[in-house]
C-alpha cells in the first residue's frame, strides 16, 4: 500500500515530504487498512548504504513510508526544491505512536535488539501507555537463511499484531521486513534501529541540542569510536556526491 503523500528522491531513497504530526496519522492510516506495508526512516548513511546495494534500494522502493531521520536530509530536500517540514527521527516517533496504539487498542510485536531488551521494553510501554505487547523475540538473524524467515514470518503472524517494530539497526531490519513482504500482512512493519535499546533504557539518546542541529552523529561516534568510525568518517561524506548526482539528474528549475 502507497500512501497518497509527495515524495522526493535523493539518490535511490525516496523520502516523503510530511510533518511529525502527518506521520503519525499515516501510520495509522495504514494500521486502520489492514494492508500491511513498510514504515523505513531513512538518514544518510541508508541513502549512501542504497547507492552501493540494489537490495537495499529496492526494499525502499517498496516502502509505503519514508521518514527523514536526519536533518542532512531536510537541508537537502531545500536544494532540491521540495522543502520537508522537519525531521521526522525514528527514535521521537516511537513514543507517541505506542501511546496511540495503547489508546486505539493495537497488538504490537517487538523484533529485535540484544538479549532482554524487547521484553523489557515491552513492560515498559505496557506500564507507561496500555500497550499491548503480543509478542517479543530477539534472534540471530541470518537473512540468506530462508528458512529461518519463513519461521519469522509464522511466529510473528501467529501472534497477530497490528504493529511489528524492527530493531535490527540499517540496512538488516529492512532487508529482513522486505524479505517477509506481504506475509505479516495486515501488520504493518516499522525499522526502528536502537529504538527498543531507548525504550528499555540501555542506550542513552543524544541530547536535543545535538539532535536539533543535525550532530546526532557526533555524538554517537564520540560514545561508540570503534564501531561507528568508518560509518560517519569514511562512508558517509558519499552523501555529498549521491546528492550533487541527484541535483544534476534535475536539471535547471
Amino acid at each position: 500500500m502507497h500512501l497518497m503523500v509527495d515524495r522526493l528522491r535523493i539518490g535511490q531513497v525516496p523520502v516523503d515530504v510530511v510533518s511529525f504530526a502527518q506521520a503519525l496519522d499515516a501510520v495509522e492510516a495504514l494500521v486502520a487498512a489492514k494492508q500491511g506495508g513498510f514504515v523505513f526512516t531513512p538518514n544518510i548513511d541508508h541513502v549512501v548504504v542504497a547507492d552501493a546495494q540494489p537490495a537495499f534500494a529496492q526494499a525502499y522502493q517498496r516502502a509505503a513510508l519514508c521518514l527523514a531521520d536526519g536533518m542532512p536530509l531536510v537541508w537537502a530536500s531545500r536544494l532540491l526544491g521540495r522543502p520537508l517540514p522537519g525531521r521526522v527521527a525514528g527514535s521521537d516517533l516511537i513514543v507517541p505512536l505506542l501511546e496511540r496504539a495503547g489508546r486505539r487498542g493495537w497488538r504490537v510485536f517487538f523484533f529485535g535488539a540484544g538479549p532482554g531488551v524487547a521484553q523489557k521494553a515491552a513492560e515498559v510501554v505496557e506500564a507507561r501507555f496500555g500497550t499491548q505487547v503480543v509478542g517479543v523475540a530477539s534472534p540471530q538473524v541470518r537473512l540468506e537463511d530462508a528458512a529461518q524467515v519463513d519461521a519469522i514470518a509464522r511466529e510473528v503472524r501467529a501472534a497477530a499484531p497490528d504493529l511489528v517494530l524492527f530493531a535490527l539497526g540499517a540496512p538488516k531490519q529492512e532487508l529482513l521486513i522486505a524479505a517477509l513482504g506481504e506475509r505479516l500482512r495486515p501488520a504493518v512493519s516499522l525499522g526502528i534501529g536502537a529504538g527498543l535499546d531507548f525504550l528499555a533504557g540501555t542506550v542513552k539518546r543524544a541530547p536535543p541540542f545535538f539532535r536539533q542541529h543535525g550532530l546526532e552523529w557526533l555524538y554517537r561516534l564520540a560514545r561508540e569510536p570503534r564501531r561507528l568510525w568508518r560509518r560517519y568518517l569514511v562512508n558517509d561524506p558519499r552523501f555529498a556526491l549521491i546528492l550533487w548526482r541527484t541535483l544534476r539528474a534535475r536539471g535547471p528549475t
